[in-house]
C-alpha cells in the first residue's frame, strides 16, 4: 500500500507548520482515505472534501483561525458548523495567490471545531497557509490610519447603523464587514466613548445571521418598558436584508447597557406593502405631544413615517419626499430632531434629514435637510422642498444620524466616504473612517433656516500643543513651511479671514512633495470651495467599484455616461474622486470668517462660522501635509489669529 502523502496531504501538512511555527512543536500527517490528518498536541486538524465543499476539522481548537485575504478573489464562502440551524455562511475573498491580509474566524468554545468552505481550490493560498490562535489583536498602522477619528481595527466600515447615550457613555453602532475591507457581511460593530473624543472598541453587536445581512437602523433606550424588555433596556432597530430583495424591520434588545443583545422572537417587525425595491434604515423617535412612538423607513425615493405604541406592532401613517430634493436618488438612513431656531426654544423646528445614496450634487453620495413641522401625521417642509439643503459641502459625508437620549443636544456622527469609490481607496487591512461627531444647530438666513454642522467642543480635548503664528495682510502668497511638521500629518488650523477687496483668498495644505489640497473663498462668486485634484493619490478614482445597486443611478445621474454628474458641478474634475466641491458663502454673515480646519492623514474637514459651512473631504497624499500657504488674488485679505494644533486620539 502506497503511504507517501499526497499533494494535498503535504498542503495540510503546510498549513499545520504555519499554524504551529511559534511553539516549533512536532507534527505528523498522514493520509486516511480522502482525509488527511495532521496530528499535534494538543491541537488535531483536517482537511477533506465532501462534494464541492472542503472541510477542516480542528480538535482542541485556539480560539481564532486566521483566514488569509486577497481583495481581487471572488468570494468564497465559509461557515463554522455546529449543527444548529442558526450557522451562517459568510462570504469571505479567500486567498488564491497572495495575501492581502489576516481576519480572524472564530472557532467557538468547544472540543471541536468544524469549517465548512466552499468556492476554494485546493492549490488556494488561503488553504495552504492556514493558522490558528488564542489571541488576536491589530496595532494601529499604515500610512492612512487617522491619529484622532475613529476606524475599524480591520476590515470594511460603512454607515453608523445607530447612535445612542445611556450610561454615562456614547454608543457607536456601525455597519462592520469583518471579513473584508470591501461591504458584505454585514454586521452591527460597536465602539464606546466618553466623551465623543476617545473611542473604546467593543465586541460585534449584532452579527449577520441566515435571515440575512444586518443593515443600519437606530437605537433607543426604552426608560418606560413600553416593549416589556425592561426599564432602561436599550432597543435597535434594524433592516435584515437577505439579499434577494427582501427587506423587513427588525428588533432586538439589550438590557447590559448595550454590550449584548437578543433578537426579537417575533422579527420582523414591519414589513413593506405595495412594490419597493429598497426598504430599509429605520429610525425610532419618541412624540411627545402625542404620546406614541414614530418610525421613518426609506422606501425608495421617499420617506415613510409608521406609528406604533408598544414598539412592537406599527401602522403606516404618511410619506414624504417623492421627487423632492436631489434628483434621481435612493433615500438612505433618515434622521428627524427639533431644534430652536436661532437658540430660540419657544420657535422649535423640526429637521428631517435623508442620505442620497447616489445622484448627489458632486456625485454619488451626500447629506440633505429639510425644515419644517411634524404634527404626529405629516411632516410638512417650511421652505421650497424642491430646492435641496446640504447637510455637508464635501464629497465624503453621508449617512449623518444623531446620538439618541442625548437631552437637547443634537449630535450626528457621519461616516467619511462616497459609494462611487469607497470600495477602492487605498488603505490596509481596515477601510472606511467615521468624521469628527457634529454639533447642529438651527439659524435664520435671508428668511430661511439652516443647520449648522460644527464639530462638538469635546474634540478640544484631544490637542496636543499649540503653534501661534503671527497675523499676516497677505497680496500674492506667504508660506508657513513647516508649521505642523511635528503632527505627523494629524493637526487644526483656526484662522479668521478678512478678504478686504482681494478677489479670491486661499489656504493650501501641502507637503514637500508638491502634493496640495486647495481651500479657497471666491468672493466674486461667492463660493468656499475645497480641491483635492493635486492632493496626493487621486487614480483610484477612475476605476471605483459601485455596488450593482448603485449604478444605475448614477448612470442616469448624466444620461448613461461612466461619470456622474459630480464634474458637471464642479470646475477642474479628473475623476470621480479629484472633484472639487463647493459652497455658498452667502452662508456665512460679517466680514470676516472664522475658519476651522481638521488634517488626519486621509481626510480634511473644514469648518466656516461655526459649522454654517462644512465641507469634509478625503485625501491620499503620499507624504503628511506639513505646511501651509496663505493666498490672496486681486487685493489684500487679512489672516489673523492663526494657531495650529497637534491632534492625537
Amino acid at each position: 500500500m502506497n503511504t507517501r502523502p499526497s499533494t494535498r496531504a503535504m498542503l495540510a501538512c503546510m498549513a499545520i507548520m504555519a499554524a504551529t511555527a511559534a511553539t516549533a512543536q512536532d507534527y505528523n500527517v498522514r493520509q486516511m482515505g480522502d482525509t488527511i490528518m495532521a496530528e499535534l498536541a494538543p491541537q488535531t486538524v483536517s482537511v477533506r472534501t465532501s462534494g464541492d465543499t472542503t472541510i477542516v476539522e480542528i480538535a482542541n481548537p485556539q480560539k481564532f483561525l486566521i483566514l488569509p485575504v486577497q481583495d481581487s478573489c471572488p468570494e468564497a464562502q465559509v461557515k463554522l458548523d455546529t449543527g444548529s440551524p442558526s450557522d451562517t455562511w459568510m462570504d469571505i475573498r479567500l486567498a488564491r495567490t497572495q495575501t492581502d491580509y489576516g481576519v480572524p474566524f472564530a472557532l467557538g468554545d468547544g472540543d471541536t471545531a468544524t469549517v465548512k468552505m466552499l468556492n476554494i481550490r485546493p492549490t488556494d493560498l488561503a488553504l495552504t497557509s492556514l493558522s490558528t490562535t488564542d489571541v488576536w489583536t491589530t496595532e494601529p498602522s499604515g500610512a492612512y490610519r487617522p491619529l484622532y477619528h475613529h476606524t475599524p481595527p480591520y476590515g470594511w466600515m460603512g454607515d453608523a447603523c445607530a447612535t445612542v447615550a445611556n450610561g454615562g457613555a456614547y454608543h457607536l453602532f456601525y455597519q462592520h464587514n469583518p471579513y473584508g475591507t470591501t461591504w458584505g457581511n454585514t454586521h452591527w460593530g460597536h465602539a464606546v466613548s466618553e466623551d465623543l473624543a476617545h473611542w473604546a472598541e467593543q465586541p460585534i453587536a449584532l452579527a449577520r445571521d441566515n435571515s440575512g445581512r444586518i443593515s443600519s437602523g437606530c437605537a433607543i433606550v426604552d426608560t418606560d418598558n413600553t416593549t416589556g424588555f425592561g426599564a432602561g433596556a436599550v432597543i435597535a432597530f434594524y433592516t435584515s436584508d437577505d439579499g434577494k430583495g427582501n427587506q423587513a424591520q427588525c428588533m432586538a434588545y439589550s438590557n447590559d447597557n448595550g454590550l449584548t443583545f437578543t433578537k426579537f422572537e417575533d422579527n420582523p417587525v414591519l414589513r413593506p406593502t405595495g412594490v419597493t425595491k429598497q426598504f430599509r434604515d429605520p429610525k425610532v423617535f419618541r412624540h411627545e405631544p402625542t404620546g406614541a412612538w414614530y418610525m421613518i423607513v426609506a422606501a425608495d425615493s421617499e420617506l415613510r413615517f409608521y406609528k406604533s405604541k408598544n414598539l412592537r406592532k406599527w401602522s403606516y401613517v404618511s410619506s414624504f419626499g417623492s421627487a423632492m430634493g436631489e434628483q434621481p436618488r435612493q433615500y438612505e438612513c433618515p434622521d428627524i430632531m427639533c431644534l430652536p431656531a436661532d437658540g430660540n426654544r419657544d420657535s422649535m423646528k423640526y429637521v428631517l434629514t435623508a442620505n442620497v445614496s447616489t445622484g448627489g450634487h458632486f456625485g454619488g453620495s451626500a447629506t440633505e435637510y429639510f425644515v419644517g413641522h411634524f404634527d404626529g401625521k405629516e411632516f410638512t417642509c417650511a421652505d421650497n422642498p424642491h430646492t435641496p439643503k446640504r447637510l455637508d459641502y464635501g464629497n465624503d459625508h453621508r449617512t449623518a444620524i444623531t446620538f439618541a437620549n442625548t437631552a437637547d443636544r443634537a449630535i450626528a456622527m457621519p461616516w467619511m466616504g462616497n459609494r462611487q469609490y469607497a470600495e477602492a481607496t487605498p488603505t490596509r487591512m481596515f477601510r472606511g473612517t467615521n468624521a469628527l461627531p457634529r454639533e447642529l444647530s438651527l439659524y435664520t438666513n435671508n428668511g430661511r433656516h439652516y443647520v449648522a454642522a460644527n464639530a462638538v467642543p469635546e474634540v478640544r480635548k484631544l490637542r496636543r500643543g499649540r503653534n501661534r503664528i503671527d497675523d499676516a495682510t497677505v497680496e500674492g502668497t506667504v508660506e508657513l513651511k513647516r508649521v505642523a511638521r511635528r503632527t505627523d500629518g494629524a493637526f487644526e488650523f483656526e484662522a479668521d479671514i478678512t478678504p478686504d477687496n482681494a478677489a479670491e483668498v486661499g489656504i493650501e495644505l501641502y507637503n514637500d512633495k508638491g502634493e496640495r489640497t486647495v481651500i479657497s473663498l471666491d468672493m466674486k462668486q461667492m463660493r468656499a470651495a475645497m480641491d483635492r485634484a493635486e492632493s496626493g493619490l487621486t487614480d483610484f478614482g477612475r476605476r471605483p467599484r459601485p455596488r450593482a445597486t448603485e449604478a444605475p443611478a448614477d448612470g442616469k445621474a448624466d444620461g448613461g455616461g461612466s461619470q456622474t454628474q459630480g464634474p458637471d458641478n464642479a470646475a477642474n474634475a479628473r475623476n470621480d474622486f479629484a472633484t472639487p466641491t463647493w459652497a455658498p458663502l452667502t452662508l456665512c454673515n460679517g466680514k470676516t470668517y472664522h475658519v476651522d480646519i481638521f488634517v488626519d492623514k486621509c481626510s480634511v474637514e473644514l469648518f466656516i462660522d461655526g459649522g454654517r459651512i462644512a465641507m469634509t473631504n478625503l485625501v491620499f497624499p503620499t507624504k503628511p501635509y506639513d505646511s501651509i500657504r496663505l493666498r490672496a488674488k486681486g487685493g489684500k485679505a487679512d489672516f489673523t489669529r492663526m494657531t495650529v494644533y497637534g491632534m492625537r486620539m
